[in-house]
């Protein structure tokens, strides 16, 4: 299989990044929610499907989860040049990480294509209680 390719013009950004203390509907280990907005862009000459994401997350202590995953909230997006996908999820986490993102598809003559999303980093604010 050849190594994916970062096309040129596709773009991944966070628009927004919201903190939300889950309650008890979360885990204890990780009782505090991220909400993150992002739109994917195409302004690129090729059209692309994305087929999934992985993210890494890298806890206050250092150690690494790893999440990865066909379809991105279930969706295949399909992007012609010009066109952007915006999406929202969210993030489980005991204590501050960084969050670095990753989409991956293929364009229109079946190349498999990547898109980064610049790190951003998830801070617990100091009056959450966990």
């Amino acid at each position: 299989m050849s190594a994916s390719l970062a096309l040129s013009g596709l773009s991944a950004r966070l628009d927004k990044l919201v903190y939300h203390h889950g309650g008890k509907c979360l885990p204890p280990d990780k009782p505090h929610a991220f909400v993150y907005f992002i739109t994917i862009h195409n302004a690129s000459e090729h059209t692309v499907t994305l087929l999934g994401r992985k993210w890494v997350l890298t806890q206050a202590d250092g150690s690494r989860q790893i999440i990865e995953g066909d379809k991105i909230v279930g969706e295949t997006p399909r992007l012609e040049p010009g066109e952007s996908f915006s999406y929202n999820s969210y993030h489980v986490a005991g204590s501050d990480c960084l969050a670095q993102g990753s989409f991956h598809g293929v364009d229109e003559l079946g190349r498999p294509i990547h898109v980064l999303l610049a790190p951003f980093e998830m801070h617990i604010p100091e009056n959450a209680s966990a």
